[in-house]
């Protein structure tokens, strides 16, 4: 089956040798998203929940670029330097997704690139 890189100039471009996101049939698969504002390339301040909101914003931009959106998305994974955040990080996760809500992991994590408290990657199934 051939896969597809998706990408957008919506949400922060990758910053290393892999994609924002990867289509291969029905199922797309999107690299973790951080909480980078997109046009200055930076990490953006605040606590977790405002570091979920644009992980998710991100992730939103790619889903779009894809033809999909958090309607789509089957399997989340979400990783927090800091458990504690977890209510903070759930109640914002709460606003993007609606039942019947996707499969959901989250870990804490010793470390996130540029020193992020959250990341964000997701699964989607999106129409052929």
């Amino acid at each position: 089956m051939e896969k597809k890189e998706i990408k957008t100039h919506s949400a922060p471009a990758a910053v290393g040798p892999y994609s924002q996101a990867v289509r291969s049939g029905a199922m797309l698969f999107l690299s973790g998203q951080i909480p980078i504002d997109p046009v200055s390339g930076e990490p953006i301040k605040g606590d977790a929940a405002a570091q979920t909101r644009q992980a998710l914003k991100n992730a939103h931009a790619v889903l779009e670029a894809a033809g999909a959106g958090f309607k789509d998305v089957v399997k989340a994974t979400v990783y927090l330097k800091d458990i504690t955040h977890f209510a903070a990080m759930n109640k914002v996760y709460a606003e993007f997704f609606m039942p019947p809500y996707p499969a959901r992991s989250t870990i804490e994590v010793s470390n996130l690139p540029k020193g992020v408290d959250v990341e964000i990657d997701l699964i989607a199934m999106v129409n052929l």
